[in-house]
């Protein structure tokens, strides 16, 4: 029998560190931390982003982490502690899970992702393309 999404979630979620958007928030303005926005380039445009997060699509992202990698970005060899966040928390779980096997680390996700840190009124900014 497969492996569906959900399984896949829930055997994420249940290795991995997951904070509120509120507890998120308090980490904002941590020079220790560095959030990851995992969303499509088209989702930060529109529904724009967490102020000073990093923007990785979800499809590079190991291609970023590991350092030998031609794509690695050095932020993720910074010794800095990631928070990673979606739109509603099913990919950034997925992503917290892959970067902790590929032990990087401390690294967590919000739980509910972009959407819940809006609906709690959370900072964020207009969209727009943001280096990474």
């Amino acid at each position: 029998m497969k492996k569906g999404y959900r399984e896949l979630l829930d055997e994420a979620n249940a290795e991995i560190e997951v904070v509120s958007p509120e507890e998120a928030a308090g980490l904002l303005d941590d020079e220790g931390t560095i959030f990851v926005d995992l969303r499509d380039p088209r989702e930060v445009e529109r529904d724009g982003q967490i102020p000073g997060a990093k923007h990785v699509t979800r499809g590079m992202l190991e291609f970023w982490i590991d350092p030998e990698s031609p794509y690695h970005k050095p932020f993720f060899a910074s010794g800095k502690s990631f928070v990673f966040f979606c739109a509603g928390g099913w990919r950034s779980a997925l992503a917290t899970k892959t970067a902790q096997d590929m032990r990087l680390s401390p690294v967590k996700h919000i739980l509910g992702g972009y959407t819940a840190w809006k609906a709690a009124g959370l900072p964020v900014e207009p969209g727009g393309r943001k280096k990474a």
